[in-house]
C-alpha cells in the first residue's frame, strides 16, 4: 500500500489544502482532500483492466470551493433534511439555516463539506488511509454543543473503501453523517446511469411530502418503482418519478441497524465494474443526480449521469421520535461504518 500527501491549493482565506493519494498493489487508487474531507477520485479497472475514475468531481480545488452538488463530500452535522430547520432538545428550540425550500439540508450554509479538516496518515500492511478530524463549535450553523468529529477513510488491497464516522459532544445534538459520492461505474464521464443494474437490500422506503420531508410512514417497496429487491436497471421505472425527476428517496436497510450488513449491489454491464455496499446505518438515500444541470458548478455533468448511495440515519429524525434516534448525548459516541468494495464481473 502506498500513501502520498501533496499540496492541493489554498482556500479564499489562504488556508492550505492537501491532496492524499492511496494506492494498492494492483494500482487502483483513491484521492482525498482535507477540504470538506472530500473523496476526489476513485480509480478502478474495467473488465479489460483499464482504470478510470468512477466518481464525479473537479480536476482542481477551485471547483470544490464554489457551491457544488456535494461531490464526494463528508456531509454534516446532519445530512439530508430537517423540516423547517428546527428541532427541540431538552426543552429548548433551535433554528438552523433554511437552504432547501422551507427546510434545512446537509448541515446548512457552511456545512462540514466547506471546512478544512485536520488530517493524518492511517496505514498498516494491507491498507492505507486518512484520519480527518474537525471541531464543530457550539452554535455552528445553529447546532448545540461542541462536536468533535473523526472521519476515517481507508483503502485496502481488496479495493474496498471503508468510511468510519465517529463523534462526541458536550451537549445533546442531532448528528447524521454521510459521504456524498456520485458514482458512474462506466467512468466519471460515462453518460447516463440508466443501464446500471441495482439491487437494494431494502424492503421499505420512507414516504415523503412535497418538500421531501418524511411523513413517518414506512412503505413496502413491493409493486412500486422503489422495488430493487431483485436486480433491475436504475432507469427501468425512473420516468414514473416525475415529481422528483428521478430517485431521491431514503430506503430502510433490512436487518439490524448498528450491525454491518449488505445494503446495495450495483453493476455496469458496459464496463463490467461492480460495487458492493455494506453499512451499519439504518438507511440509504438513493439519488440519481436529478439536478445536475451540465453547468460549471456541476462540473459539466448532466441529469442522471451518476447515482449516490448515501448511507445515513433517516431524514428529519430529530423531529420523528419513532425513527432511529439521531441524538448524540454527552458521554456517548457516534460510530457508524460503511464499506464500498469494487470488483469486476466478467
Amino acid at each position: 500500500m502506498k500513501f502520498e500527501r501533496s499540496p492541493y491549493g489554498k482556500t479564499a482565506t489562504g488556508e492550505s489544502v492537501d491532496l492524499f493519494t492511496l494506492t494498492n498493489s494492483t494500482g487502483s487508487r483513491v484521492l482525498l482532500t482535507n477540504y470538506g474531507a472530500i473523496l476526489v477520485s476513485l480509480e478502478v479497472p474495467d473488465r479489460n483492466g483499464d482504470r478510470t475514475n468512477v466518481t464525479l468531481g473537479f480536476d482542481r480545488l477551485e471547483g470544490y470551493l464554489q457551491r457544488h452538488p456535494y461531490f464526494g463530500a463528508t456531509v454534516g452535522r446532519f445530512c439530508n433534511r430537517i423540516a423547517k430547520g428546527s428541532f427541540v432538545v431538552d426543552g429548548k428550540s433551535y433554528s438552523l439555516a433554511i437552504n432547501n425550500g422551507p427546510n434545512h439540508l446537509h448541515g446548512g450554509l457552511v456545512g462540514f463539506d466547506m471546512k478544512v479538516w485536520n488530517a493524518e496518515e492511517l496505514k498498516n500492511e494491507n491498507s492505507a488511509g486518512v484520519r480527518f478530524t474537525l471541531l464543530s463549535p457550539d452554535g455552528d450553523e445553529g447546532y448545540p454543543g461542541n462536536l468533535k468529529v473523526t472521519a476515517d477513510y481507508v483503502w485496502d488491497e481488496e479495493s474496498r473503501l471503508t468510511i468510519r464516522f465517529m463523534a462526541t459532544t458536550d451537549k445533546t445534538t442531532p448528528i447524521n453523517l454521510t459521504n456524498h459520492a456520485y458514482f458512474n461505474l462506466s467512468g466519471g464521464k460515462g453518460g447516463e446511469i440508466h443501464d446500471h443494474v441495482l439491487r437494494l437490500s431494502c424492503s421499505k422506503y420512507l414516504a415523503v411530502d412535497s418538500g421531501m420531508i418524511p411523513t413517518g410512514a414506512l412503505v413496502d417497496v413491493s409493486g412500486t418503482p422503489m422495488d430493487f429487491l431483485q436486480p433491475k436497471r436504475i432507469g427501468q421505472d425512473i420516468a414514473s418519478l416525475s415529481a422528483t425527476n428521478g430517485y431521491d428517496h431514503c430506503f430502510v436497510v433490512d436487518g439490524t441497524a448498528g450491525t454491518m450488513r449488505g445494503c446495495a449491489f450495483v453493476s455496469d454491464p458496459r464496463s463490467g465494474r461492480a460495487m458492493e455496499v455494506r453499512t451499519t446505518q439504518p438507511g440509504v438515500q438513493l439519488y440519481t443526480g436529478n439536478f445536475l444541470a451540465g453547468s460549471e458548478s456541476t462540473g459539466g455533468f448532466k441529469q442522471h449521469e451518476a447515482f449516490c448511495l448515501e448511507t445515513q440515519n433517516f431524514p428529519d429524525a430529530p423531529n420523528r421520535p419513532e425513527f432511529p434516534s439521531s441524538w448524540l448525548k454527552p458521554g456517548a459516541k457516534h460510530d457508524q461504518t460503511t464499506t464500498y468494495r469494487f470488483y469486476v464481473v466478467k
